[in-house]
């Protein structure tokens, strides 16, 4: 058989296995390298909810599916084009992700009778079990085959079935056409201080699994996928979204002139930028992994006090509990950013999978009348625009900041174009200067007429002492019961945040016409899937929300111009339920998915068809 060279506009590939069969990283590196190579991508790591599952349970698989392509690639992919399964509960529980057309690569030697059974499989036919057995099938003893690579590195045996990953991977890059250059400087690099001499065995175990791809009958075909020749100009490098955050922050900090302060507790999925922000105290960033959520809040309140940018970071668990301390800093009226990269809930609930079900909890869940500005993030490399204005918006008007993100883009990662700093503005928090006159008295509550934000004293600014907490005051910082005096700061306070409306992007119709039947509303992470959607269905709108609260200030006008309202979302509704208290007069339908998973294009385009 001749062996071809087939060119492809995209790519799907599924990675899978146990925890410890370094999924994460196998697809990590396919993607990195194909972002340096010149590729569109977008990755979807999906992790098992359980710490220490049974080994080769399907409750322990592990999954990492990256999206390659030349242009127009903004998902994960629904469907993937090769399915590689390192045992059988990886290929029992990921079989169904598979095109028709798809390429599954398994290792043979975890398809014993011990692996099949701890997968469920009730046949001795894995492939005609689940139905895939008209697909384009490897089975490799790739364990057999990494034991024969190594046999002369000096390394153990746990150590050498540790790199049939790296086989594995090397098979993924003959297939697609992928350099091995990128992950060979990747080996020395993570290896060169602490494990030199693990660089050489993964070097050759990578080469060995390219080569034996080369040469077995059951590939015949490679495929190539050109480089984007879409992406703008410059220097790009491969993100996550969690990243993509922390970066956006310290540019914050370095465009305000202040010092970054981060107070937080550890928590899935939001973790990865506390550990971030930790790196890079050369930019001035300080970092408190504290004891609770509660006190990762009250230090970051602290600090903010103090005159720092302060930022605290969780997930839908912790922010339950910081609410408390939210309603402090809404009170005192202190700049604060809130990092909520969103799981699955309730309680403990889905730790690992994503969801949008935190809205809710942004908008309302603190006591009393307690506005805040709430601002999504929509892609991974958006993170850092989105974390910059959250900044910006925080310390200019005097106020904590949500941010959601969720773990679909926390964990996700694609190109990023690495941007000049002079093309963000200078962030101006409304510092007190100068000495007061002899006599007068320093008003902290006292507002600008525009904007109504309150003026920031730093401690130890002498003759601009005041009082902040968390009972009422009046303008000139004194505490107050009045019940006139109330309700005027608990409007000025909710004014304060409407007002914020007037200096966001006005909301854009994406796709489609500027007026019709059926306009397509999204918010968060559900971008991209919703972009292809509407490509795809063609005849409809879109139009999609960063700023959650305050709305855009035209949203009733965009609104305005379409019959129906389709609002998709990864909860039972809370956006749409919040658009119906706001814009009641409009005809909203939606489209909902509670599944601790992102939208799939196709479904989305079946539910379009149906409103249509």
């Amino acid at each position: 058989m001749q062996h071809k060279v087939i060119d492809l506009k995209d790519v799907v590939i599924r990675f899978s296995g146990d925890s410890g069969d370094g999924m994460q990283l196998t697809g990590s590196l396919f993607a990195d390298m194909s972002a340096i190579y010149g590729n569109e991508l977008s990755t979807f790591p999906d992790f098992p909810a359980e710490i220490r599952a049974p080994q080769g349970t399907v409750s322990g698989v592990s999954g990492f599916q990256v999206h390659i392509g030349s242009e127009g690639v903004e998902t994960p992919g629904d469907f993937c084009d090769l399915l590689v399964a390192m045992n059988p509960a990886a290929l029992k529980s990921n079989a169904k992700w598979c095109k028709p057309t798809a390429m599954i690569l398994v290792d043979g030697d975890a398809f014993d009778e011990k692996g099949m059974q701890k997968a469920g499989f009730k046949t001795d036919n894995p492939f005609t079990e689940l139905k895939v057995e008209d697909r384009a099938i490897i089975v490799a003893p790739i364990s057999e085959l990494t034991r024969e690579s190594l046999k002369d590195s000096g390394l153990d045996n746990k150590a050498i079935l540790k790199c049939k990953n790296m086989f594995t991977l090397g098979m993924a890059c003959y297939i697609y056409s992928r350099p091995l250059e990128y992950i060979y400087l990747y080996l020395e690099r993570k290896f060169a201080k602490k494990h030199p001499e693990l660089i050489e065995p993964n070097k050759k175990v990578l080469s060995d699994g390219f080569n034996y791809a080369a040469n077995i009958q059951a590939i015949p075909n490679t495929y190539t996928i050109a480089p984007s020749k879409h992406k703008k100009p410059g220097t790009y490098r491969n993100i996550t979204g969690n990243q993509a955050t922390a970066w956006g922050l310290l540019a914050a900090s370095e465009k305000s002139g202040l010092p970054l302060f981060c107070g937080s507790y550890p928590i899935t999925p939001a973790t990865a930028i506390l550990e971030e922000l930790a790196i890079h105290k050369s930019l001035g960033a300080k970092t408190l992994q504290a004891e609770d959520e509660i006190a990762g809040i009250c230090t970051a309140i602290g600090a903010s006090y103090a005159g720092n940018l302060a930022v605290t970071t969780t997930s839908g668990p912790g922010l339950s509990l910081k609410t408390e301390a939210l309603g402090l800093a809404v009170m005192a009226e202190l700049p604060l950013v809130v990092v909520d990269v969103q799981r699955g809930g309730p309680s403990t609930g889905l730790p690992t999978k994503t969801e949008q079900s935190d809205l809710n909890q942004a908008l309302y869940g603190r006591n009393g009348e307690c506005p805040m500005p709430v601002i999504a993030a929509h892609s991974p490399s958006h993170c850092f625009d989105a974390a910059f204005t959250a900044a910006q918006i925080a310390l200019e008007h005097m106020t904590p900041v949500m941010l959601l993100s969720e773990g679909f883009l926390g964990n996700g990662s694609e190109p990023w174009r690495i941007p000049s700093m002079a093309d963000y503005p200078e962030i101006k928090p409304p510092f007190v200067s100068g000495v007061l006159p002899e006599g007068e008295k320093f008003r902290p509550f006292e507002r600008d007429p525009e904007t109504l934000v309150r003026s920031w004293a730093i401690p130890g600014q002498k003759g601009f002492e005041h009082r902040v907490g968390g009972l009422e005051k009046t303008h000139e910082g004194v505490l107050s019961t009045d019940p006139q005096n109330h309700e005027l700061m608990v409007r000025e306070r909710a004014e304060k945040v409407a007002r914020i409306a007037s200096r966001l992007p006005r909301l854009e119709i994406l796709r489609g016409p500027a007026e019709g039947k059926l306009l397509v509303v999204g918010w968060g992470g559900t971008y991209g899937h919703l972009l292809g959607a509407v490509e795809e269905a063609g005849n409809v709108s879109y139009a999609h929300f960063d700023f959650i609260n305050p709305l855009p200030a035209n949203t009733e006008e965009v609104f305005s111009r379409f019959g129906k309202i389709l609002v998709c979302e990864l909860n039972s509704g809370q956006f749409v339920n919040y658009l119906r208290g706001i814009l009641p007069q409009f005809n909203y339908v939606q489209y909902n998915k509670v599944q601790g998973q992102p939208f799939l294009v196709s479904e989305l385009v079946d539910a379009i068809k149906k409103e249509i």
